[in-house]
């Protein structure tokens, strides 16, 4: 089997744990993004990225415009509704982005904080 193949094997194993997690436990969740919490987890506990996803991500990465076809072919089919319901959309989408970079700015200070008072987890030289 090849590398690619078998990454994609991870991926598609990960998204169907997802899915039956989120099925079983009645989460009002994405079971693929339940999966990529659950690879993540596994990951961290596992220790470095196995070869074979690697590949299968760098190949998934090359081809990524190809994966906004369908979110763009969305948008056309609800072109009116999206042009109903624009204020709240772009309302949505300021505050999200507000929120997003208030969030990142805040975890950054805070990690960076720690790693000025010296509580990184790396062996002082």
């Amino acid at each position: 089997m090849s590398p690619f193949l078998a990454g994609i094997t991870w991926l598609l194993v990960f998204q169907a744990l997802g899915e039956a997690a989120v099925r079983l436990a009645g989460l009002p969740l994405p079971g693929p993004v339940a999966g990529m919490g659950l690879l993540f987890a596994a990951l961290v506990v596992r220790g470095p990225v196995p070869e074979a996803l690697a590949a299968a991500a760098d190949g998934l990465a090359r081809h990524l415009s190809l994966l906004f076809v369908p979110a763009g072919v969305g948008v056309m089919l609800y072109v009116r509704q999206l042009a109903d319901e624009w204020v709240p959309i772009v309302v949505a989408l300021a505050a999200s982005t507000v929120l997003a970079i208030a969030v990142a700015a805040w975890v950054f200070a805070r990690l960076a904080g720690r790693e000025r008072d010296g509580a990184t987890s790396e062996p002082s030289p």
